[in-house]
Parts: structure tokens; C-alpha cells; sequence
């Protein structure tokens, strides 16, 4: 896709229009099929160009965006270990484990695992806290 920047020779209005490319915007004009979007004249013309240069600007961007994801994913790679080595895994019960710690004062348990919003929320309301961490799957492939 290209867009050129497009003038109205009848009226000097000047649009920007979308093309499949630059030979088919050469093929449409040939045949006198691009009209002006404020008169319907199809005397129009294309203007000069300047380059996009924002996808440099935006190339260089991802590349620190690169770097800063891989420091996020490596502290949550890190956290990770510490509440694997530190807490029990109680899969999919993290909702009934909670209240069974909670409601017993038994503090010497910390768990973690999934639950729903719905659950996490239900927690929160009987005044359990509870701490949403990013995880990220272990890749076993």
C-alpha cells in the first residue's frame, strides 16, 4: 500500500488517497478514474512526496522497547523462582486455599496458583489479600 498526497487542478483541493501500489495508481489515472473527493473533477494530480521517515525513528524505538521487554521478562522470570522455591502450588483451588489460610490465622503457608477475577474479587471482599503476578509458562519444547 501507498498513499499519495493527491491535488484537484479544478478546484486546488488537495486529499490523500491509498493505492495498491504505484503502477496501479499510474494504471487508475491512465483511465481517468481518481476524481476529486470535493468537486467529482478528475483532473488530479499526484504532489511531491517527502519519505516517511517515522519508521526509522519508529525502528529504533522497538529496538529499546526490545531491551526493556527483556529486562520485564527477566524480573518476572525472577520473581517466578523465588514463589516456586518459597510457596506451595495449589493449582486451579487458590480461591479455597486462601480462605482455609486466612480464616485458620495459619500464616505459616504461602501458596500460590489461578483464579478468576470473580474469585479474586470475592477475596478482597472478605478482606483477603491477594497479589495478581504475570506468569510466564515454562517453554518444555
Amino acid at each position: 500500500m501507498i498513499k499519495y498526497n493527491l491535488n484537484c487542478k479544478k478546484c486546488t483541493y488537495s486529499f490523500d488517497s491509498w493505492f495498491l501500489s504505484s503502477l496501479e495508481f499510474d494504471r487508475i489515472e491512465k483511465k481517468k478514474l481518481i476524481k476529486c473527493i470535493k468537486c467529482d473533477s478528475n483532473n488530479v494530480s499526484k504532489s511531491i512526496m517527502s519519505p516517511n521517515l517515522n519508521a526509522v525513528k519508529e525502528f529504533k524505538k522497538d529496538k529499546s522497547k526490545d531491551k526493556s521487554n527483556k529486562k520485564i521478562l527477566k524480573k518476572i522470570a525472577e520473581y517466578q523462582k523465588f514463589i516456586k522455591k518459597n510457596c506451595n502450588y495449589v493449582g486451579e483451588d487458590f480461591a479455597y486455599q486462601a480462605r482455609s489460610i486466612h480464616y485458620s490465622k495459619d500464616v505459616s503457608k504461602s501458596i500460590y496458583g489461578k483464579a478468576t477475577a470473580k474469585e479474586i474479587s470475592e477475596l478482597s471482599e472478605e478482606g483477603i489479600e491477594t497479589e495478581n503476578i504475570p506468569w510466564i509458562e515454562d517453554k518444555k519444547n
